[in-house]
């Protein structure tokens, strides 16, 4: 038995050898497609790695030692290997940001036998980042698109985003690079042009140089402007690693082994609660679980979280403490009149379905005097500051070049119109509200919007200047109480809008014209 083992071995090792040593340094033929000999040599290399990948400490260095791609000198290469070497500082902050998933991605990377370049396709894509989003809706660290990430099994609901979460993302960028790759016969240059400019632009470029009789390699190919830098920046990196893997102010190092796990909660748990029982900060628990959108895990569905290794056995034993009906808090809210359970729900920052189940109702009607059983965070909502609605916050509160303005989303509105009106930027717009210019806008959503010089109107009446600005009415509004925030009078209000100004009830949706003083603080 022995002896046919090491038979077999002995002659993969032959055969490789005699390959690597008939074959050049480059993946592809001529024609951008892998021949079954490129195919051949890959697989002998990778059993090759396999053995020696547990003897390397640093996972850069394992990455290194398994580049393959072949990096050509040209303009487009050179130009952004400068880029990178002249920003040591900001390489140091990705690869720095990258020590919780290297190991997780290049171990996936290796199980699918796909080029170990594609470790460095993140600092390219997000620089790392599990929360960066993007002008065209892309999100999470591989940045997907909504369409792209379902299709490759991404699920994403009101409490959880798949595309932020670290080993759904990754699987699916490896099922999306792998189909790319197959639907372009092998050829890697254009599966990863087409992953950042999509399949249907590469083969329309493909199709317009045959037509001209131009070469077909990707160099050759009339791209987006963004895609034809895309490809030479992850060769670039790939390129730096090779040259400067023990430069460790540009590579910090990350050891070889598993950093996290996943974890069953068994139920929906309280964010907050899950850290407490890992005995980690917020900041820890957030790292390396950056898929939730609000202050819980799903109500619903597989009730898992990741934790780092060392935590595991002590979140277990804390867990199995905690009673099932414990591990969300509860708080009783008797109905007020106005309310809906739209409002509800939006005040308590929860589902207007979870209050349904949680108190056995079927439709929408709620009667004022009766309590509801709502489910609630157990910490402040600032303790939960990688929320959806906190980093929300922090963005448009970030001081910004300019004058503030805070204006609420009319019906009919988009974001082009807006920009507009406001004489800015539609990407400036959207990036300082956490969007992306598609985004669909929401009547009564809040925008923050920096602008050169706020609107002054000078009123007839008085002679303060003052700002002209919409005010969408929300649920529970009324004259009195707007006029009250804002800090004008009840009749002036009343003037300013006709239309509405004498109607007894205000509809959430209506529009109304306020002149304020910009001196003021709301």
């Amino acid at each position: 038995m022995y002896r046919s083992l090491w038979i077999t071995v002995i002659f993969i090792i032959s055969g490789c050898a005699s390959l690597t040593a008939n074959k050049s340094t480059s993946d592809l033929s001529p024609s951008g497609q892998r021949t079954n000999q490129d195919i051949l040599l890959q697989q002998c290399h990778a059993e090759s790695e396999q053995i020696d990948t547990q003897a390397y400490t640093n996972v850069w260095k394992r990455i290194e030692a398994q580049l393959s791609f072949d990096i050509p000198e040209n303009k487009r290469t050179t130009s952004q290997k400068n880029w990178y070497l002249k920003h040591p500082e900001y390489m140091k902050r990705v690869t720095e940001r990258a020590s919780p998933y290297l190991f997780y991605i290049a171990e996936e990377l290796e199980k699918n036998n796909l080029p170990m370049e594609l470790a460095l396709l993140p600092i390219v894509e997000s620089a790392y980042d599990p929360f960066a989003y993007s002008h065209g809706r892309a999100s999470g660290m591989w940045q997907f698109i909504p369409g792209t990430a379902k299709m490759f099994g991404v699920k994403s609901n009101w409490w959880y985003d798949g595309r932020r979460d670290i080993v759904a993302s990754t699987q699916a960028a490896i099922g999306f690079l792998s189909h790319l790759n197959k639907r372009f016969n092998g050829n890697w240059m254009y599966a990863l042009a087409a992953y950042n400019s999509g399949e249907g632009n590469v083969r329309k470029a493909i199709r317009k140089n045959k037509r001209k009789g131009k070469p077909l390699d990707f160099w050759s190919l009339d791209l987006p402007k963004e895609t034809e830098a895309y490809v030479p920046k992850l060769l670039a990196l790939a390129s730096i690693l090779k040259e400067n893997i023990d430069d460790q102010t540009m590579w910090v190092p990350v050891d070889n082994l598993p950093f996290f796990d996943t974890v069953s909660t068994e139920t929906q748990i309280d964010l907050s609660l899950a850290a407490s029982l890992a005995e980690m900060s917020m900041d820890e628990f957030y790292q390396i679980n950056p898929g939730y959108n609000h202050w819980a895990t799903s109500p619903t569905g597989n009730h898992m979280i990741a934790l780092p290794i060392d935590k595991i056995d002590i979140f277990k034993q804390n867990l199995q403490k905690i009673p099932a009906d414990q591990r969300i808090s509860y708080k009783r809210y008797t109905i007020k009149s106005g309310d809906s359970l739209i409002s509800i729900a939006k005040k308590f920052d929860t589902t207007v379905t979870l209050l349904r189940s949680h108190n056995s109702i079927r439709g929408n009607t709620i009667r004022q005097g009766k309590t509801l059983l709502i489910p609630v965070a157990s910490q402040a909502r600032d303790q939960y500051h990688k929320s959806q609605q906190q980093r929300l916050m922090a963005t448009q509160n970030t001081r910004r070049n300019g004058h503030k303005q805070v204006i609420y989303v009319q019906a009919g509105d988009s974001m082009w119109e807006i920009a507009k009106r406001y004489k800015v930027n539609v990407r400036s717009l959207a990036k300082w509200n956490n969007m992306a210019p598609t985004d669909p806008l929401q009547v009564g959503k809040k925008l923050v919007i920096w602008t050169k010089k706020p609107e002054l109107v000078s009123l007839s009446n008085n002679n303060k200047k003052t700002r002209k600005i919409y005010y969408t009415v929300r649920q529970g509004d009324s004259l009195a109480k707007i006029a009250s925030k804002f800090k004008v009078s009840l009749a002036s209000l009343k003037r300013w809008n006709n239309s509405v100004g004498n109607k007894k009830y205000l509809k959430p949706g209506d529009s109304l014209k306020l002149y304020i003083d910009i001196t003021e603080q709301f």
